[in-house]
């Protein structure tokens, strides 16, 4: 079932199109300035930042055809580049949906999904780029197998390369081998490497354990009967805990003859200190959820509270290093923003990690 999509549809230079910039109206589908019966996918994006990636995957969905009546909706989480208004200028047939703080990929997920009117909803981040006819491809295959609960594409990077697009359920072992001093004895690498990278094979639809939520297919029933995503993951491994809840009663499956465009981080290497100590809560809060001994949890949150001053020591002396050195600043600039995400979580958040 999988097929090769031209390479052409990879190529990032959708993202170089000119602020303001945009195809005449009439170019567009009818269905997107025209009402409709009904409505096949209802594309909800929660946005945060990243103006350029937001409107090269707004013109990939709407000016060119998909072969499906869509809708999107847009829940922005108080973006300061100009995202909302940019889209509200440039894309007026999207429902916009304005926070007024940064409410969380969960929360605002489900604001566009409840506004959403869509057989299926499609979760997209706002990284994507979507070859045409996708939609139509991921209904079609949708429809020819009800009973499954999430459908998700190929992904692949901007240059092509492909992307992990499933992986397994997390394990404490695996997620415990990120601790600096575990992972430099290597302690748990294995369960690691088999969490990271052992399981995934890019070729052949099959039944996974965990989506990568840059982009999936939920049938509307699906999301009423399960339930919306989990509003207590703020950024990062809500799509474990929804591929796993819904995974208990319908099938989460990977189809890599359908591929999407996932350049992949935008969001969270823009703000490294509210992504980072977010991401160790959200798996705190996940193994609670999945049913981890309350002794194996209190351990896991202690390790990594000890490990925490170590971490940022170690970014501190790497930062310094590399500006003596005079390396690149990129790696100079990943370095300082690492020792301040590791900084934020000391300082502000290791108090809701031990309530997760």
């Amino acid at each position: 079932m999988a097929e090769t999509l031209d390479s052409a549809l990879f190529a990032p230079k959708v993202l170089a199109a000119p602020r303001g910039v945009r195809r005449p109206r009439d170019w567009r589908p009818v269905w997107t300035h025209s009402p409709v019966e009904t409505i096949d996918v209802s594309v909800c994006i929660a946005n945060w930042n990243c103006i350029e990636y937001l409107r090269a995957c707004l013109q990939s969905l709407l000016d060119q055809p998909q072969g499906v009546t869509l809708e999107i909706i847009i829940a922005d989480n108080a973006s300061a580049d100009g995202a909302p208004e940019m889209v509200a200028r440039e894309f007026p047939e999207v429902t916009l949906i304005r926070n007024t703080e940064n409410l969380g990929f969960a929360k605002a997920s489900n604001q566009a999904a409840e506004a959403a009117s869509g057989q299926y909803l499609f979760f997209l981040n706002n990284d994507t780029v979507v070859p045409e006819f996708t939609l139509e491809k991921l209904t079609t295959f949708a429809r020819a197998h009800p009973n499954f609960g999430m459908i998700g594409p190929r992904l692949r990077d901007g240059k092509g390369k492909l992307q992990i697009s499933y992986r397994r359920k997390p394990t404490l072992k695996a997620m415990l081998h990120r601790a600096s001093v575990l992972r430099w004895t290597g302690i748990f690498r294995k369960a690691y490497d088999d969490y990271r990278r052992d399981g995934f094979e890019p070729d052949g639809v099959r039944r996974v354990e965990v989506l990568m939520g840059a982009a999936v297919l939920v049938p509307r029933d699906v999301y009423r009967d399960c339930g919306g995503w989990d509003e207590g993951f703020i950024f990062g491994v809500e799509d474990v805990e929804y591929s796993d809840r819904i995974g208990r009663s319908k099938a989460c499956v990977y189809v890599p003859g359908i591929e999407i465009i996932h350049y992949g981080r935008v969001s969270s290497r823009q703000n490294v200190t509210f992504a980072a100590p977010n991401l160790m809560i959200g798996y705190a809060r996940y193994f609670r959820k999945s049913g981890v001994p309350a002794w194996s949890l209190i351990g896991y949150k202690l390790v990594f509270t000890l490990d925490a001053p170590m971490q940022f020591l170690t970014m501190c002396v790497q930062y310094f290093w590399r500006r003596v050195t005079g390396a690149s600043p990129a790696h100079v600039g990943k370095s300082r923003m690492g020792a301040l995400g590791i900084w934020r979580f000391l300082t502000r958040e290791i108090a809701r990690f031990w309530r997760a």
